[in-house]
């Protein structure tokens, strides 16, 4: 049976996508916030989302997840191409992630005794596994995310308003981190190949709009 024309785009993205890179959100309250999360993932090429949830609505099982109407739409459906994954509770989601050897770092405004950086300053490949958590809309980061991490990290703000919604934030970190994570991926192997290296060059192009929301 021949492969569906979205099946065989999905498998070509494989190749763009960084590998061992993990966007973690940590009790979202807003369905809209996570499908926008999700989206974020998928289009700028993250490997995974993970979601750290007491919300029962929200399965354990990621194929279950995939059938939710709701969460089908809100994401663009971008869910079913996302791996996504279940947590009941912010420790389970660490000893997770310490256990398969991933480094955490947080999104969260300036925090005494840890270091601090600004969004564009950082460098996001000198972890080999990374997972990046985006903390609850109103409440931000927990305590407990923000002592196991070993970087906060800031999204340089010029106007009154100095925050940003999940989807949004996401969106402009996530960039920085799959653009400088790709790159050295890139480095690390032979040139591309012409066709390759165009292939990239219009799907970055395609993420870059996605996040600047035109």
């Amino acid at each position: 049976m021949n492969k569906s024309s979205l099946r065989i785009r999905a498998d070509r993205v494989k190749t763009l996508r960084c590998k061992n890179l993990i966007a973690v959100i940590e009790y979202p309250k807003d369905i809209r916030n996570i499908g926008s999360v999700i989206r974020n993932v998928n289009a700028l090429g993250a490997e995974k989302v993970y979601i750290v949830t007491d919300n029962a609505d929200l399965t354990l099982e990621w194929q279950a997840m995939r059938d939710r109407h709701r969460l089908m739409s809100v994401s663009a459906s971008a869910v079913r191409w996302t791996f996504v994954r279940v947590f009941r509770d912010t420790e389970s989601c660490l000893a997770h992630l310490e256990r398969k050897g991933f480094v955490s770092i947080v999104t969260s405004p300036h925090t005494h005794g840890k270091q601090n950086v600004g969004l564009p300053d950082g460098d996001y490949t000198r972890y080999k596994k990374l997972a990046v958590w985006f903390g609850n809309e109103s409440r931000g980061i927990s305590d407990l995310a923000l002592e196991r991490s070993v970087l906060c990290v800031q999204i340089p703000m010029a106007g009154i308003i100095e925050s940003l919604n999940l989807g949004t934030s996401s969106g402009i970190v996530l960039y920085e981190v799959t653009k400088q994570r790709r790159a050295y991926q890139n480095s690390l192997g032979a040139n591309p190949p012409v066709r390759q290296r165009r292939k990239l060059d219009v799907w970055q192009d395609r993420a870059r709009a996605i996040v600047i929301g035109r």
